[in-house]
């Protein structure tokens, strides 16, 4: 076959770059946040390389009109045949504009007052310029979403075609990516969660007969290293931390179990085994019931006062009871239940055991 070199800049997915390669591609991956007549960038160092090696092509996707005139043949008949003309609105994310505008044209010239929708990013030109006719280069910055927007004007975006254009944050567009996955069972990529969004955001446009078309470019096998990687999300606080409860406290100790002291024993026996444990407290059980509590601080003022009470019940000097917490219970709601006159807190797991949470599990948690 032909030899293939693709430039991309180092923005895109791994994922994009390995499936290239495993078919035989050669990928040079240049920088993101440069301009696109910087020498470095995706589409300068593609013209060059057409330039310098012989008998080459160069598709130039931006700006070869075949692509739109691809989209004006085939897509745009295929939408009109299968809504059965009854399409009311065409919602597109626009990166070259070739689909937009190829299918864009098509369907106007069936019907005029089917409205063509481009979803565009924030970072991208399209939508002031289509609204003022205005390059900004304030509006061009760096931004996450693969597939959509750009910082120029490719001859295949007809904005004439085009009525309108929404804007969709890298957040929005990569979570509702993720939601069409989990709701829908459709595995898309970053453009199409874009394109969704964009279309919920103008929803309240649509009437309730309207037959609308949203076309998805890509598939998720090409970020799963990112929009379905939930570290990758959490590290640019597109997800939120995963909240700990209750349960989570106890992950260091869940499978060994309570050490407690009888009420009927004597102090100097729960001592012994409140240091044979090191442990600092210890709920008291009288007949498999929680009916009381011990902690250092405790013992320590109470024997200051009288060593003698070493050999009294513990239940004669016992605090009172360490309440149960739900095990769903949020760290934070934990954490303000723990203090000076409450040395711990209990919970009850699925499995019917019960379980101590100290300031100490609280500390390991936020540590983490």
């Amino acid at each position: 076959g032909y030899k293939l070199i693709c430039t991309m800049p180092d923005k895109q997915s791994k994922e994009k770059m390995d499936i290239l390669r495993a078919v035989g591609a050669e990928v040079i991956v240049t920088p993101t946040n440069v301009s696109a007549d910087d020498p470095r960038s995706y589409y300068s160092v593609a013209k060059k390389l057409s330039q310098e090696i012989p008998n080459s092509y160069y598709p130039n996707q931006y700006d070869n009109l075949s692509n739109t005139v691809a989209n004006y043949e085939q897509t745009g008949p295929e939408i009109w045949e299968q809504t059965e003309g009854k399409i009311t609105h065409l919602v597109v994310g626009v990166g070259t504009g070739g689909t937009i505008s190829g299918a864009g044209k098509y369907l106007k010239e069936k019907n005029p007052n089917i409205q063509i929708w481009g979803i565009d990013t924030y970072g991208s030109v399209f939508k002031k310029y289509k609204e003022t006719g205005i390059f900004d280069e304030n509006e061009i910055y760096p931004y996450l979403t693969e597939g959509i927007g750009e910082d120029i004007l490719p001859k295949n975006v007809d904005f004439d075609v085009i009525d309108r254009f929404e804007k969709v944050t890298d957040k929005d567009g990569m979570l509702m990516t993720r939601e069409i996955a989990k709701q829908e069972g459709i595995f898309v990529g970053n453009s199409a969660g874009s394109a969704i969004k964009g279309l919920l955001q103008l929803k309240d446009e649509l009437k309730e007969d309207d037959v609308v078309v949203v076309i998805f470019h890509d598939h998720g096998s090409r970020y799963v290293g990112k929009i379905f990687n939930d570290d990758w999300m959490r590290d640019r606080g597109f997800l939120a931390k995963e909240a700990k409860t209750a349960v989570d406290l106890i992950e260091n100790h869940k499978n060994e179990r309570l050490v407690t002291a009888d009420a009927n024993q004597s102090v100097a026996e729960a001592i012994h085994k409140m240091t044979r444990f090191n442990i600092s407290q210890i709920p008291v059980v009288n007949n498999g019931s929680y009916v009381g509590s011990l902690s250092d601080n405790h013992l320590l003022g109470q024997l200051t006062g009288n060593p003698l009470i070493r050999s009294e019940k513990v239940e004669e000097v016992m605090q009172a009871p360490f309440p149960f917490v739900e095990a769903n219970m949020p760290m934070e709601m934990v954490s303000k239940m723990i203090d000076k006159n409450n040395a711990a807190v209990l919970v009850k797991t699925e499995d019917g055991n019960v379980h101590i949470i100290t300031k100490h599990d609280i500390i390991n948690a936020i540590a983490k």
